[in-house]
């Protein structure tokens, strides 16, 4: 799609912010008693007995089917065996790995944050689709850096937030204690990460593309976020660990950005 399709953008965003939406409440309806034991999350409505949790769960539903019923009329000429377009699949199949698997594995093994970083990575590949109907190698490098990307971030949020996960019983952290080893997975993705986002610049891939001033400056902000990944590894302290998670939030809206206009604006 070579141009801004408003019906296909209004789609994407009111269906994946339903979608996003009803996730998140079907997680919280099932960590309503977890919740409780955070100050964080204490003051959401379940803890508090604000909403019940049938009224949130009955909300949760009806606003994700709302959504995905939204997101199958993009492209739905080439959905999946002719039952759901791309874009309406791959938000179902985030939704369930979020709920049922990310959320229940959270209190079992760190390794939910392998988990959770797959449904967590599917937004930007879901904007991709929407836009192109492609599912290929353009749709998977997008995945891959928001994938890669979920390491540092989960990692610095569960340093920060440490205390709080195990009063609650969440097992975030990468080898069970704040050190050197989730430090050092953090600046491993970190690289990852960054070499990555510049492989549309360093190979031909269809529909996916960065100019040498894009490829520049994408790499330079993944080298400045893998900076903040080091100085975790070397310091070991929640002020670092709180830097990175803030410079996480920055970063990935900023690519993001650099890419489009790099697109519409170099290229």
């Amino acid at each position: 799609m070579d141009v801004f399709d408003i019906s296909t953008f209004s789609l994407l965003i009111i269906g994946g912010f339903l979608v996003t939406g009803a996730a998140n409440g079907f997680n919280q309806v099932i960590e309503r008693e977890h919740d409780k034991l955070m100050e964080r999350t204490a003051v959401r409505p379940l803890p508090l007995g604000n909403l019940s949790a049938t009224q949130a769960f009955i909300f949760s539903l009806i606003i994700g089917a709302l959504g995905i019923f939204a997101l199958n009329h993009i492209n739905p000429q080439g959905s999946f065996f002719g039952l759901m377009s791309k874009s309406g699949a791959f938000c179902l199949l985030s939704m369930v790995l979020y709920v049922l698997a990310y959320t229940p594995l959270k209190r079992i093994s760190p390794f939910a944050i392998t988990v959770g970083a797959v449904p967590g990575a599917i937004p930007f590949l879901l904007g991709f689709v929407a836009a192109t109907d492609d599912f290929g190698v353009a749709a998977g490098t997008l995945f891959a850096i928001q994938f890669f990307w979920q390491y540092p971030h989960f990692i610095a949020i569960a340093w920060v937030q440490d205390g709080e996960y195990k009063k609650a019983g969440f097992k975030m952290m990468l080898g069970g204690e704040k050190g050197k080893y989730p430090a050092f997975i953090g600046v491993i993705t970190s690289v990852l990460m960054t070499f990555i986002s510049v492989i549309p610049f360093l190979f031909e891939i269809p529909l996916l593309s960065l100019s040498v001033y894009g490829a520049v400056i994408v790499f330079l902000l993944g080298a400045w976020f893998t900076s903040k990944a080091v100085k975790l590894y070397q310091n070991c302290d929640d002020i670092t660990a709180r830097t990175l998670m803030l410079s996480s939030f920055a970063y990935l809206p900023l690519m993001q950005i650099i890419y489009m206009l790099d697109k519409f604006l170099i290229q």
